[in-house]
């Protein structure tokens, strides 16, 4: 293997346990409700962070290992389908179907509409910090 694969990996484990640690911190905080609020916070702010990492590095050229380990291994640590799909099958199971239908929608739908949401921050954030470089050089 090669030095940038083993400093990639680092990277996706540091950012994975960075992340699931975050993850594990608002769980502790929601576990009392009956709603998987947790999982759903977790699984928004994830898509929100990857879109916004996604759109800023179409103007910024980052650092693949520091990309890799943000993308794959923070938000693939903090955000989780695991727990989604476990949540839906509880809330179908108890029969909690309005909870299990905006549960689904909120994580669905929110999940897609803030990912775009970031991606756009992203790659505006990413090409005003691209312009300000360019107006620091000239």
């Amino acid at each position: 293997m090669t030095k940038k694969l083993y400093l990639t990996l680092i990277a996706i484990a540091i950012g994975g346990a960075l992340g699931t640690l975050f993850r594990y911190a608002i769980n502790l905080q929601t576990l009392t409700l009956l709603f998987p609020l947790g999982t759903a916070l977790e699984n928004l702010v994830g898509s929100l962070l990857l879109g916004i990492l996604t759109g800023f590095v179409i103007h910024v050229k980052l650092n693949e290992v520091l990309k890799t380990g943000l993308g794959v291994g923070f938000c693939g640590g903090f955000s989780t389908m695991s727990t989604l799909a476990a949540d839906f099958y509880y809330l179908l199971v108890a029969e909690l179907w309005l909870l299990l239908f905006t549960y689904l929608f909120i994580s669905v739908i929110g999940g897609v509409l803030l990912a775009f949401l970031g991606f756009m921050i992203g790659e505006k954030g990413g090409a005003k910090y691209q312009l300000s470089r360019r107006v620091g050089e000239g």
